[in-house]
């Protein structure tokens, strides 16, 4: 094994350490894939949680986002080099970006889509309030939209309604996470609400507090964010079945999370609404369950 290729082992091998030890429900969602799809998963898994680590390891004073910013711009600048397969990689890229060129090259991923999340976490150190939906729908479209849009071209090349279906699952995703985190955002002086929602119902998103407006505001959000996720559920049958249980099961556990907003009747900045793990185990059930089911219909092996 050569210098070029031993470094590439390496950087794969980064990659997937970082994503086997973040964040339990990521890993499980991978391991349904087939066995070929893990790894590019892992490689984009690593450069997002890179990425957002940037963005959001610091004590969130002006001087620490600057220092964000500046960070995130030599970060744009590797990701530039790696994918200009023209010239041949710097021997201090991080190894992130080693892993991504050879994943990129294989799978012919596109450039965008990486660098438009990059906007998001610009976006993050400068914005921490939203006027308007339409206007957290466009940090959506750099935040979360991306991520589904590479996954679908590692499994196909996307037709525009599949990008289309994609986003909307991805923007769901994020909202719902956003009705979810309320108040662990306000603890970092962030609030996705939009002003335009807060103020019919006379909430002031620069003094939240619990109150029966309150709740109720969240309350049509959720539901709001369900629409979303079954404005983009077409996209199960669309799309190669070895993404299909993935896609299912992330639908899943974003409604999840909505259910478990709406039990709480909106009440987000008391008590963060949190999965069980029962339903955890019976969403993961579910998804093993479709796919076997899909399996036995196309008489074929599960794995």
């Amino acid at each position: 094994m050569n210098t070029a290729e031993t470094a590439i082992q390496k950087a794969l091998q980064f990659c997937t350490a970082l994503a086997k030890s973040h964040y339990e429900n990521f890993h499980v969602a991978t391991m349904l894939l087939p066995k070929k799809l893990r790894l590019p998963f892992y490689v984009v898994y690593a450069y997002c949680r890179c990425s957002d680590d940037i963005a959001d390891e610091h004590d969130a004073s002006a001087e620490a986002r600057q220092a964000a910013l500046e960070k995130l711009d030599a970060w744009q600048e590797q990701l530039d080099v790696c994918f200009d397969f023209t010239q041949e990689l710097p021997e201090n890229i991080h190894l992130v970006f080693i892993a991504l060129r050879k994943i990129a090259a294989e799978y012919q991923l596109p450039r965008q889509p990486f660098a438009d999340l990059l906007v998001a976490f610009r976006q993050d150190q400068m914005q921490q309030h939203y006027a308007a939906m339409n206007d957290l729908l466009d940090y959506c479209r750099y935040s979360a939209n991306p991520v589904g849009r590479i996954v679908l071209h590692l499994v196909c090349q996307p037709s525009e309604q599949q990008l289309l279906w994609s986003d909307s699952i991805c923007t769901a995703l994020q909202l719902a996470n956003f009705w979810q985190d309320v108040k662990r955002d306000l603890e970092i002086g962030r609030c996705y609400i939009p002003q335009d929602i807060a103020r019919r119902y006379n909430v002031v998103t620069e003094n939240l507090h619990d109150s029966p407006s309150f709740r109720m505001m969240i309350l049509e959000l959720t539901a709001d964010t369900r629409r979303r996720f079954q404005e983009g559920t077409p996209l199960i049958d669309s799309v190669p079945k070895s993404i299909r249980t993935d896609i299912r099961l992330f639908i899943d556990g974003g409604n999840a999370i909505l259910d478990a907003v709406e039990k709480s009747g909106g009440n987000v900045l008391t008590r963060r609404p949190v999965l069980s793990r029962w339903t955890k185990l019976r969403l993961l059930l579910r998804a093993v369950l479709f796919r076997a089911a899909a399996a036995r219909r196309h008489n074929r092996p599960v794995l």
